[in-house]
Parts: C-alpha cells; structure tokens; sequence
C-alpha cells in the first residue's frame, strides 16, 4: 500500500491503450504494492472495449480447466536407460556446488555495474585509462615537460564527459523504462555520477603524482589534487544544468566553458611559450585559499540547487 492513487483518467486512459508508455510503466510499477488502484484498473479493463474479449479467454480457460483430461492406457514399465534430462540432472547433482554466498555477492556485483552506467560499460572507462598512462608516458617516453599541466587542464572535465556518457536516451538503451521506476530519477543519476568520479578521480591524481615537475625552465605546475574541487563543481554543475536543457546540452555548456576559459587567456596572451602560459593559467584557476574555497563554494551551491530541484528529474524521457 502507498500514501498516492492514481486518478480516474490515469486509470481511464491506461485500460482504453492511450497512455503513453512511460506513463503506463510507471503506473504498472504503483500497482504492484497498491491493491484498490489495481481493482480499479481491472474493473475498468472489464468495463471497456476490452472486456468482452477477456471474458471469451476467462469462459475458455474455465472450460478447458472443467473438461477431464483424456486417459490413455500405460505401457508396462521396463528398465531403461536414464534420459538425457535425467542424466544432466544427475551430472549437476554431482557436480561441485556454488555457495549461496558467492552467487549473491556474484549478482550483486552484476547489478552494481549495470546501474552504475553506460559509461563504465563502455569506451570512457578505457579513454580515461589511456588519457592517464599516455600523459605518464609523454611524461617519461617522450621527455616532454608539459604533461602535468595538460592533464590538469583535461581532467576536470572527463568526469563530465562520463556524466554525459552515462544517463539519457541517447547513452541508455533503457532509458525510457528506467525513468519510469521509482529509482529513474535523480537518485539514479546520482548513482552514475558517483560511479564515474569513483574511476577518474583517483585515477588521474595518481597519473598526477606520477608526473615529473615541470623543470627549471617552466613555472610549476599546481599540484596533482588541485583539480579534485574544480572537477567536482564542473560534474556538479552540468547536473544542475541537466534538469534544464538535457544531458548532452549540459554538459557540452559545462566541458565547453571551461576549455574556453582555460584556453582563450592562454591563446591571447604572449610573453613565454604556450605550457609556460598554460602552467600560469592553471595556477591561477587552481593554486591558493582562494580559487580552491570558490570550487569549494561552487559545489556547495550546484549540491543545494540539486537538493532543491531534485523533483525536476524524475520526467528526464526527453533528455
């Protein structure tokens, strides 16, 4: 039982067949925990266009359950080999037993990395593993010294290409039956986000300690934590986006800002070389009480206003 029922014209509309399917699996989903909407839902099915047709089926049903079943004589039974049925059911019986335990933990697991997205499953986890090594090998390999400002300026917004990877039509192939479950909306999304920081953050602050300094020539770089903040406020930013213009459109805004940000100064400026006016930028975005207590404030703000509008998120069909 739950504290909301559906109304008349949702009910109405799902027994005629013109409620939209989102809708009509949502309802299907209330209906299983509320018994008076389901015998609502099955007294308007009787009384509809669909009625005379299901009480053919419930008379056919009846009939064939009433009629006694033909009897037909038994042959006399001789020994004989097992079936096959029999024999794999032997086989299996012998066999070694999986413990209850490990098949649990084993389909937890599966069901942890199917709700934690798209993503995961696909081509970004690899991507952020070869945006990592090959910053360590430019680093390492090729001698060059300006592999740490790179990465810094290229790791705030993978999480955000995760995002974008990991929720909506255009990623999920089962988006439009997951938005409709009670978990389809921002708790969902949350979860994917989470997944997706849980990969890249650590991986790309230890692909940052593992990075030589920059040199005596160029100005250092900010440390390998220092974009963890900045990082968290863009992903944090293109949710709140997302409830607006959709995921896609998000998070586009959102990694777009920041490059142009981060390279308009850059490009513009003149005096050294380009990872010398790299390096300074990032500094200055990063480096200090400062910049990192406005990430800090950023993040909070984006997490209230998610807090705020999380009922905006569970109608995401067309995002």
């Amino acid at each position: 039982m739950t504290g909301w029922h559906a109304p008349d014209d949702l009910v109405t509309r799902y027994a005629d067949g013109s409620l939209p399917e989102t809708d009509a699996w949502s309802l299907e989903k209330h209906l299983e925990s509320c018994g008076p909407c389901a015998a609502r839902v099955s007294h308007a099915a009787r009384a509809g266009a669909a009625g005379v047709m299901l009480a053919e089926v419930r008379d056919a049903v009846l009939n064939a359950v009433r009629e006694p079943a033909p009897t037909t004589a038994r042959a006399p039974t001789t020994a004989r080999a097992p079936a096959p049925a029999t024999a794999q059911i032997s086989a299996s019986a012998s066999a070694p037993a999986v413990p209850r335990g490990a098949r649990a933990v084993r389909g937890r697991l599966g069901r942890i990395v199917w709700a934690a997205g798209p993503a995961l499953r696909g081509a970004w986890a690899g991507a952020v593993v070869l945006v990592a090594v090959g910053a360590v090998a430019l680093a390492y390999g090729g001698g060059w010294a300006g592999a740490r400002p790179l990465l810094l300026a290229v790791a705030p917004v993978v999480p955000v290409a995760g995002v974008a990877l990991s929720y909506g039509r255009h990623a999920d192939p089962l988006h439009e039956i997951v938005t409709a479950t009670p978990s389809g909306g921002l708790r969902l999304l949350l979860m994917r986000t989470a997944a997706v920081l849980a990969v890249s953050l650590p991986l790309l602050t230890v692909a940052g300690l593992l990075l030589p300094p920059s040199g005596s020539r160029l100005p250092a770089a900010p440390a390998a934590a220092t974009w963890l903040l900045p990082g968290l406020a863009l992903t944090l930013a293109s949710l709140v986006l997302y409830g607006y213009v959709g995921c896609r459109t998000a998070t586009a805004v959102v990694g777009g800002g920041w490059l142009l940000a981060l390279a308009a100064p850059v490009l513009t400026a003149t005096g050294p070389g380009l990872t010398a006016r790299l390096t300074q930028q990032l500094s200055l975005y990063f480096t200090g009480a400062s910049p990192q207590g406005g990430w800090a404030a950023a993040a909070a703000l984006c997490a209230l206003l998610l807090a705020a509008r999380r009922s905006a998120y569970d109608r995401l069909e067309t995002m």
